[in-house]
């Protein structure tokens, strides 16, 4: 299983490898065990410095698929404007006056990086993310040392003040996204299979599925919990209209702004909500705002879910293309600005933000 993260992010020291081992968690979303992560590196402009594009995480392999996974791994990178990767084993022992544990998949990642002209920068093991823990380098016996606290870090902060969260695990993780009640699910499946025409008359049906939208938008905004069923149901069948998908993405931008945040939140409050396959629309506008945002991997387990509940769901296969391949958010920005969000919900985020402050 693999993580991918755009770059779009908090800056890290590439400088300095403990800072570097401390941020994963806030780099990736979750605290790495027993993985390898690969970092790109781009040039930063016209001078000599380098800057962090995708990061990509991967479970340690058996060592009958390590050639396999690390072609995999390296192939990520190819033609994309890399100048090198950074290789990061997380688990494992290492035993006194030996490398780190790996050693030999980390060969075979420099080989299969090397095949595509891309230098290894720098090659780091962790034996965890936590604080205290034991790390080192597989080229210099003489670094290493012992790992800051994770939660301590720059990296950290700042993460904290965009309203990134880092997890302790994927699992943990991956539960945001679990249904509420599968009951409720059953009931709402049932009444969105018996619902044959559209509730709304076809002359004002998009004005009424975007007052619907912004009514669950000021529930969210005030605490009022889930939705009933006739709710939930009314959303399923308003966010399948595309004009009203897109007044949805455009509430994405900015990313960093308190009407993106509640959007967001609203998003995966009918992720858990909404049954397949009406449950996609939802998880492809988390998956994009999650995207705009730069939690890549919010965002690629957004978009799984979407394409679990609709595998032929062509918003969601399209972020998630992009996002595979570690591009920056900015390229996938013009959705969401093609998109009026006042037409549709009455609510200009600048002027949302202001009410919030007062």
């Amino acid at each position: 299983m693999t993580t991918a993260t755009p770059a779009d992010r908090p800056p890290v020291d590439l400088r300095d490898p403990a800072q570097l081992l401390a941020a994963l968690p806030y780099l990736i979303g979750f605290r790495p065990e027993k993985s390898v992560v690969l970092l790109g590196h781009r040039a930063t402009g016209p001078g000599p410095g380098l800057d962090l594009g995708l990061v990509l995480r991967g479970d340690l392999p058996p060592r009958e698929g390590r050639a396999r996974q690390a072609r995999a791994l390296a192939s990520r990178f190819a033609g994309s404007g890399y100048l090198g990767v950074t290789l990061v084993i997380v688990g494992g022992r290492r035993r006194p006056g030996s490398p780190p544990p790996h050693a030999d998949f980390v060969d075979e990642l420099a080989a299969a990086l090397g095949d595509f002209g891309l230098p290894v920068v720098h090659a780091l093991w962790a034996a965890g993310i936590t604080a205290g823990a034991p790390w080192g380098c597989y080229v210099d016996e003489g670094c290493g040392g012992a790992l800051p606290d994770p939660r301590a870090t720059v990296m950290a902060a700042a993460s904290t003040e965009r309203g990134t969260v880092a997890f302790d695990s994927r699992e943990e993780l991956e539960a945001l996204l679990a249904p509420r009640s599968p009951e409720a699910l059953a009931r709402r499946a049932d009444r969105l299979a018996r619902l044959s025409s559209s509730p709304w008359p076809g002359a004002t049906c998009v004005g009424d599925a975007a007052s619907v939208v912004r009514a669950a938008f000021d529930r969210q905004c005030r605490g009022e919990g889930p939705p009933t069923d006739e709710e939930a149901v009314l959303l399923a069948r308003a966010l399948k209209l595309p004009a009203v998908r897109d007044l949805c993405l455009a509430m994405a931008v900015p990313p960093d702004t308190a009407a993106a945040r509640e959007a967001e939140r609203l998003w995966l409050t009918l992720v858990q909500e909404i049954p397949p396959p009406e449950r996609a629309e939802a998880a492809a506008l988390l998956g994009f705002a999650a995207y705009m945002r730069g939690d890549g991997t919010l965002a690629g387990m957004a978009l799984e879910n979407a394409l679990t509940a609709a595998p032929d769901h062509t918003l969601a296969a399209l972020v998630k293309r992009v996002l595979d391949r570690g591009t920056p958010p900015e390229v996938l920005r013009g959705l969401a600005a093609a998109a009026d969000p006042i037409s549709g919900f009455g609510l200009d985020p600048v002027d949302f933000d202001a009410d919030r402050a007062a």
